[in-house]
């Protein structure tokens, strides 16, 4: 009896072991990819070094164990984890993209560079330019404001992992401070603040005419089951009843969809149906790539479609700094992978706060902008289309008209209309780091009503 109960023990021992050997196999890929795809970007796009990410944004979880070789002469950048290495190579002009699949097809798409404004922004007033006002806008407490921005680079509980605020009040630009080892030079990674930059470029579709929100999305996968209803509002809503897993501690629909997958968009709508559309309220981040996968099937030429951030939103508002990065397979990775400096962040927080109107000449629909904000089905009040609001009471002692871009570990663009305010935070901040409510809090209290 004795021994068959050290079998039985030894079985499951044996039996576990396999289980979290198989686990690891299945997630290696995640932690090497992760770690090379945001180490390059990091490097390449954001103006850091290798000690910087390695010690903060690369410094948790299994991701701190991978090696990593940085290639400055190739822009590229390999991570290894026991038996899985992944490697990211840099597109000039389009940042770093996580090779899976094809390199030579990654390599050899028809990139288009469309060029900058040929002017010196240190001569262009702002917010076009980046010469700023001598003057501060009446209706604001300094001395407030000052002590607001000190405690969110605290680092002590509630305020740990800022990087950068930049706030805008009046159309001035009127704070802007940084970490020791950033500055203005640097490029943010957005995160999910990504997906409202999508939102701007179907705004632009619809403005255009190329785009129908009310339609159903017409992708060929669906086109006899019950997700050939979906519409891209359903999608951009984030209410399409596409089953999704969006944890990223784990493995996970969006850990293997932003680190394994060639196709993001592909992965994420052959996701099986799990309610009707417009009756469950689930966040994805696979629906944004879906969005930016129907941007690209509408525009129907790849050199167009690669000059059209730049072309119709980046260039018109002054957003000299912004990489837009694609996924393996050439859409862009409308959901999290946007690089721009904190100026530029605040660039496009005024062009909603304007209701999509830069400087006399409507960039977005009219009306887009209220649309936004209207809270989609059953997310009680806390999502409009790709943006996030506040009519459901989550940042108390703020507006309710508030609305945001908001990405992983910490990424703020605030935009208050009734305050003429946009206020813009980065960060590498893990689930509980960072009171965000309260550090909004903070800032609002320092304007004079």
């Amino acid at each position: 009896m004795k021994k068959k109960i050290i079998r039985i023990v030894v079985l499951i021992l044996i039996l576990a072991l396999g289980g979290g050997l198989y686990y690891i196999h299945l997630l290696s890929p995640i932690i090497t990819g992760y770690a090379a795809k945001n180490l390059a970007s990091g490097i390449f796009v954001g103006n850091r070094t290798q000690e910087s990410l390695e010690s903060t944004d690369l410094n948790f979880s299994f991701i701190k164990f991978a090696s990593n070789t940085v290639d400055y002469q190739k822009k590229e950048v390999t991570s290894r984890f026991l038996w899985t290495k992944s490697r990211a190579i840099y597109i000039d002009g389009f940042g770093c993209t996580l090779v899976r699949g094809n390199e030579n097809e990654i390599r050899n798409r028809a990139y288009t560079r469309v060029p900058l404004p040929n002017l010196n922004p240190d001569t262009i007033p702002w917010p076009m330019g980046d010469k700023l006002s001598d003057s501060i806008p009446s209706g604001i407490d300094l001395i407030k404001l000052n002590t607001a921005l000190k405690n969110a680079f605290k680092d002590t509980t509630g305020t740990k992992g800022t990087f950068a605020v930049a706030i805008a009040y009046k159309d001035q630009l009127i704070a802007e401070k940084y970490r020791d080892g950033f500055s203005p030079s640097n490029r943010f990674l957005s995160w999910s603040m990504a997906k409202s930059f999508t939102q701007a470029l179907v705004g632009i579709m619809v403005k255009k005419g190329l785009m129908d929100i009310k339609k159903p999305a017409a992708i060929p996968a669906w086109r006899n089951d019950s997700r050939a209803s979906v519409t891209i509002e359903n999608l951009m809503h984030m209410n399409s009843g596409l089953e999704w897993n969006e944890n990223y501690g784990n493995l996970s629909d969006v850990t293997i969809m932003l680190h394994k997958e060639v196709d993001m968009a592909a992965f994420t709508y052959n996701k099986k149906s799990v309610a009707p559309p417009d009756s469950l309220w689930l966040y994805s981040s696979g629906t944004t790539n879906v969005v930016s996968y129907l941007i690209r099937k509408a525009i129907g030429n790849d050199a167009d479609y690669f000059a059209f951030p730049r072309k119709e939103l980046f260039n018109p508002i002054g957003m000299r700094s912004a990489i837009f990065e694609a996924d393996a397979s050439g859409t862009l990775a409308g959901s999290s992978y946007i690089y721009a400096s904190m100026r530029d962040y605040v660039r496009f927080g005024l062009l909603y706060l304007h209701k999509g109107n830069w400087l006399g000449k409507q960039i977005l629909p009219v009306g887009w902008t209220d649309y936004t904000a209207e809270p989609a089905a059953g997310s009680d009040g806390q999502y409009g289309s790709f943006f996030w609001l506040n009519k459901s009471g989550d940042y108390p002692g703020v507006p309710s008209d508030l609305y945001m871009c908001r990405g992983h570990d910490g990424q703020f663009i605030y935009i208050i209309p009734s305050m003429q305010l946009v206020v813009v935070r980065t960060g590498f901040s893990k689930h509980g780091d960072f009171d965000a409510p309260q550090f909004l809090a903070s800032i609002v209290k320092t304007i004079k009503h």
